[in-house]
């Protein structure tokens, strides 16, 4: 086993060791061909692997959570680090869920990093809940660089044991940022914002990504530090800072993948290799080092663990004027990174049964109808057609039910997107145009529905969907006005993609030990 891990959870911390299982839904075939195979009923989707991995896939089916101590005993020939690789992308992939935190003998040194400006009693709150952090002694250091605040955030820092750098004048947070990196000690930068209150295991869940050299930065799950009020209950779940509740890879075909600077973890030597933030960005400025980051060559992790709990914007003004300025970011990040242009992809069964659909609504005419059933299930059949060539065990029933989920997830994305981009636009031309405008509304509120549904907020219906028009009109606002100043609207014209039989979500992957070729 690798030397650098220690297998021993400390109990005094209340500490558990890392573990898997596999997600429910998840069913285990050793016996459709010479390799197990992993099936997954929602969304659809097959994994087969390298038989060496049967023993560990026979243990995780037998039973809940099992630690990471007993897979790797299920195959002592293969080294642990190899193990929790194989465990990792598994996660990915959405055929297992994960718990606990596997402990480092050694852990690398860390620079916390804060900005404030005017933020007394917040920075108060961040800096206490730092104090309680679960973290090897002498390993971290705390710097704060107070923006020129006019109120006494500096001597509210000075309360505690940090360094503290104060500028005269407003350089607003890129440039803080980046001048307490210059003068960090530690090996990695964690950011964190003053209006943030760190979890103790913060740090020791979001380090250990950094034992693959590869990983240049991660980032955790941001969670609202409150829910009195409505708009706090709506942030809780349709929080912008909330990436998602799956560990997540820039290598997983994501181009426009991020993760927020309030709970962010870099390599120092790579930071300042990339020149930081860019500090003529006031808005965006994480997304557009991430992507650099990518673009460089080194990959980014998301884990929905190492929490930090954020103080959102809790009355409406301040909610709907950020949002805008989120959305002024997109054009601004398109003109900085051309090649990462939006596609809506399109699959055309699904995109021509909708169409026969909206038709036979229009026209009155039900054998419109039977043509799109017709279309989903010769679709049905020539899916199970491919899926039987590749010998993978899902039955026609699983296969068709497929085709139909793909067909109401293509309805929501086009609801969705229609929702994020154009409804402000709609209904500036209701008067003109009643039909298609209420058209659009109906598609803004199958898009809030949905979400409503899935998210599961602490709203009724009509509170969550008030607050989502409002969200929805302010970003929109934000992107319009901002394609307006920059002559772009690359944003708001993605190109569009047709796809032919893209069931590529049922798939075979093939995982290996990386030992001998296999």
């Amino acid at each position: 086993m690798d030397e650098s891990v220690s297998l021993e959870v400390i109990s005094n911390e209340g500490e558990q060791l890392l573990a898997y299982r596999l997600r429910k839904g998840v069913t285990l075939d050793l016996d459709f061909g010479p390799k197990p195979v992993l099936v997954l009923d929602f969304p659809l989707r097959a994994i087969s692997v390298h038989p060496s991995w049967s023993p560990v896939l026979k243990r995780l089916a037998s039973s809940d959570f099992v630690s990471i101590e007993e897979i790797a005993s299920c195959t002592p020939q293969i080294p642990l680090e190899k193990t929790e690789q194989f465990m990792e992308y598994l996660v990915r992939k959405a055929f297992c869920e994960r718990r606990g935190l596997l402990p480092l003998r050694d852990y690398p040194s860390v620079s916390i990093i804060i900005p404030v400006r005017n933020r007394r009693g917040d920075l108060s709150g961040c800096l206490e809940s730092l104090t309680h952090l679960k973290y090897q002694p002498g390993k971290t250091e705390i710097i704060v660089v107070d923006d020129a605040s006019d109120d006494d955030s500096r001597h509210v820092a000075s309360k505690f044991p940090v360094r503290v750098f104060s500028l005269r004048t407003h350089k607003q947070v890129s440039y803080c940022r980046n001048f307490a990196a210059r003068r960090a000690k530690g090996e990695i930068l964690a950011f964190i914002d003053s209006d943030c209150v760190a979890h103790p295991l913060w740090l020791k869940q979001l380090v250990p990504s950094f034992r693959d050299p590869q990983v240049g930065a991660v980032g955790g799950l941001v969670d609202s530090d409150s829910d009195k009020n409505a708009l706090d209950r709506y942030e809780k779940v349709k929080s912008s800072l909330q990436v998602s509740t799956w560990f997540k890879r820039s290598t997983d075909e994501e181009p426009f993948f991020y993760v927020p600077s309030c709970n962010l973890l870099v390599r120092r030597d790579l930071f300042l290799k990339l020149e930081g933030f860019k500090e003529d960005l006031h808005v965006g400025e994480d997304v557009d080092l991430c992507w650099r980051l990518q673009d460089y060559g080194k990959i980014l992790e998301y884990r929905p663990v190492g929490t930090v709990y954020h103080k959102h914007r809790n009355s409406l003004w301040p909610f709907c004027r950020r949002r805008f300025q989120y959305g002024t970011s997109e054009p601004i990040l398109q003109r900085l990174h051309t090649d990462r242009i939006k596609q809506l992809r399109l699959p055309l069964s699904e995109l021509m049964v909708w169409i026969l659909i909206a038709a036979s609504a229009l026209l009155g005419c039900a054998p419109l109808l039977g043509a799109a059933g017709a279309i989903l299930l010769l679709d049905g059949l020539s899916r199970h057609a491919r899926i039987r060539k590749e010998r993978l065990p899902i039955p026609f029933v699983a296969t068709f039910m497929a085709v139909v989920r793909s067909c109401l997830s293509l309805l929501y994305h086009l609801c969705t997107f229609v929702s994020r981009y154009f409804l402000i636009l709609f209904i500036a031309l209701f008067p003109l145009i009643p039909y298609p405008s209420a058209g659009v509304f109906c598609m803004h509120l199958i898009s809030g529905v949905v979400q409503h549904r899935t998210k599961k907020p602490q709203l009724n219906l009509l509170a969550f969907l008030a607050l989502f028009t409002l969200e929805q009109l302010s970003y929109q606002s934000g992107v319009w006005w901002g394609c307006f100043r920059g002559a772009c609207v690359t944003p708001l014209f993605p190109r569009l993609v047709f796809e032919r039989n893209p069931l590529s979500r049922v798939r075979e992957y093939k995982v290996t030990t990386g030992r001998d070729g296999q």
